[in-house]
């Protein structure tokens, strides 16, 4: 596999490539928005994207919308930024995790490894069922993808992919934002509460924006998230 890491610091991308390479992985490597997207551009085998906010040229911010218009491809945000807004706009944004500056290059490689295995198998896929139908909705287990019943495709990110799936294997069951961090993301909840809003809040956009409006995912107020079966 291989991820690009890009931060106008060069001393933290070749820390991080360190790192990685160390884990097994290829890497490749640059310092703006600009010349990231175009890497992606001519690079189509890239996994993963590791990618600074503060950068010249293009932000972060916009290097993810940019690459949201056309791929799902797994990125996870650094920023010396630390405020709950700045991790709500990452995400808002696509990014799919967020980690602040300064950081422990193994909590990087651990959000990285967690994003990894979010892309290529969901953790939550617990049954056997190779499609559920569920409202609205035909999911695929095997090749992550997701259909309205009128066979319109909906493009979501593998963590988004990863809530919808888990609620939709257990309907009519509540889970909480806590145990809905620890097996999508695969880590233990610290402060999750926010991270899975937003994510959830993508969902349900890209959903009813599909189906023409339907509710498929209920917030049970103080308790969390749940898709009943009708």
């Amino acid at each position: 596999m291989k991820i690009l890491v890009v931060d106008d610091d060069k001393e933290i991308v070749e820390l991080l490539s360190i790192y990685i390479k160390n884990e097994g992985y290829e890497v490749e490597n640059a310092y703006n928005g600009k010349d990231a997207l175009a890497k992606l551009v001519n690079q189509k085998d890239i996994d993963l994207m590791v990618l600074d906010v503060m950068m010249p040229t293009i932000d972060g911010i916009e290097v993810v919308k940019t690459i949201r218009e056309s791929s799902q491809l797994p990125i996870l945000m650094l920023s010396a930024k630390t405020t709950d807004i700045d991790k709500i706009k990452g995400l808002i944004s696509g990014a799919d995790d967020y980690v602040a500056k300064p950081f422990n290059p193994l909590e990087v490689m651990a959000r990285i490894k967690s994003l990894l295995r979010r892309s290529t198998y969901s953790s939550s896929q617990e049954r056997g069922i190779d499609q559920l139908e569920i409202g609205p909705l035909i999911i695929s287990k095997e090749s992550h993808e997701v259909w309205t019943l009128t066979n319109q495709s909906i493009q979501l990110t593998a963590l988004e992919f990863g809530i919808l799936y888990l609620l939709a294997s257990h309907p009519n069951r509540v889970f909480s934002a806590d145990e809905i961090f620890e097996r999508v993301w695969q880590q233990e909840s610290l402060i999750s509460a926010k991270t899975v809003m937003v994510h959830v809040s993508h969902l349900r956009d890209k959903i009813e924006e599909a189906t023409g409006g339907e509710k498929v995912i209920q917030t049970v107020w103080g308790v969390g998230y749940k898709i009943e079966n009708r």
